[in-house]
């Protein structure tokens, strides 16, 4: 393998290891801020009933 190659397979290798974890983070941010959004949605729903109150 020539000196070219190497320093090509290095480049490949240092973009791969600042892009991937960049890229995973943005994707599992993205899922939860959905995840609570609709969390935030249920709980929202189960606020509008009013819990009967008994005379006691």
């Amino acid at each position: 393998m020539g000196l070219m190659e190497g320093l090509l397979l290095t480049l490949i290798n240092a973009v791969a290891c600042i892009a991937f974890p960049r890229l995973l983070s943005v994707i599992l941010t993205f899922k939860n801020q959905r995840t609570e959004a609709v969390q935030a949605t249920v709980s929202s729903n189960n606020a509008k009933f009013k819990v009967p109150s008994f005379p006691y």
